[in-house]
């Protein structure tokens, strides 16, 4: 079970109204931690399916206090080093690395990786020292692809969605791409591509459901491909939620055919 805190909205935002309304229910032997910490420092890392939901408290207290009907925790943790935890406003949290470092480990893959890059975008983490502090960790739940996934946390990332697109693009072993790749379309302006692979002329985009489904937009996207298409050469590989989730590999195959390369089996849907 976890806590819900709910903020009259006249109160202008801001990490420190955060926190004094968590300090509200967080016991003074606990800290605040995962989505909830991240909250605080500045930034929603949570799926765009679940921004509307109450957002839960997560709390992680020491195994020598017992849960009571009053406090709600998610998980107990033996020992949290000083070094991990940081006070705003009384409300005791993990510190921004320790934050990232835990969704790293505690979510599901692709949405691992975008709660990261959602932090480094907002300039809360920096990517190199997130890879440095979490070389540190030992004997961590889920560690091992906090491991593997920090590596590839980035700044350049705009959206969840090209995060699980990127996600879904390397455990397909495809190679890194370019993320946010200029090109100038015919009226001479300047374009990016959500990730690009310049030497075979290959874009994958990623379409999410709020910016790319009205009419409009769904003009304005074939309007800008046709013309890099027609004019440059450039092929379009299309990622949406359901191709990017599911059992069907169809995404992956068709980038691996403008790549010339097969992809690797899917091991998360």
């Amino acid at each position: 079970m976890a806590y819900s805190l709910s903020i009259d909205a006249r109160v202008p935002d801001s990490s420190a109204v955060r926190a004094q309304a968590a300090r509200l229910v967080v016991p003074d032997h606990a800290v605040a931690s995962d989505d909830y910490a991240a909250f605080v420092h500045g930034v929603d890392t949570r799926s765009p399916s679940n921004r509307f939901e109450q957002r839960p408290m997560f709390v992680v207290q020491h195994t020598r206090y017992r849960s009571t009907p009053s406090v709600a925790l998610v998980r107990q943790s033996k020992h949290i080093p000083n070094d991990d935890v940081m006070e705003i406003e009384g409300l005791r949290l993990t510190t921004p690395l320790r934050t990232a470092a835990d969704l790293l480990r505690l979510k599901r893959r692709p949405y691992a990786l975008a709660a990261a890059d959602a932090m480094a975008r907002a300039g809360i983490i920096d990517p190199e020292l997130l890879r440095d502090y979490v070389e540190t960790l030992h004997r961590l739940p889920g560690l091992p692809q906090a491991l593997e996934l920090t590596v590839r946390v980035t700044r350049e990332a705009e959206s969840h969605g090209e995060s699980w697109q990127r996600c879904r693009i390397l455990d397909a072993g495809f190679p890194t791409p370019i993320l946010q790749f200029p090109v100038i379309d015919s009226y001479g302006v300047e374009r990016r591509l959500d990730m690009a692979y310049e030497d075979v002329l290959t874009a994958s985009e990623y379409d999410g459901r709020e910016f790319h489904t009205a009419g409009a937009d769904l003009l304005a996207d074939e309007a800008r491909r046709s013309d890099l298409s027609v004019r440059l050469g450039w092929r379009f590989n299309l990622g949406t939620y359901e191709r990017i989730f599911g059992t069907s590999t169809a995404f992956e195959e068709e980038l691996g055919e403008f790549l010339g390369q097969a992809p690797k089996p899917r091991t998360w849907h």
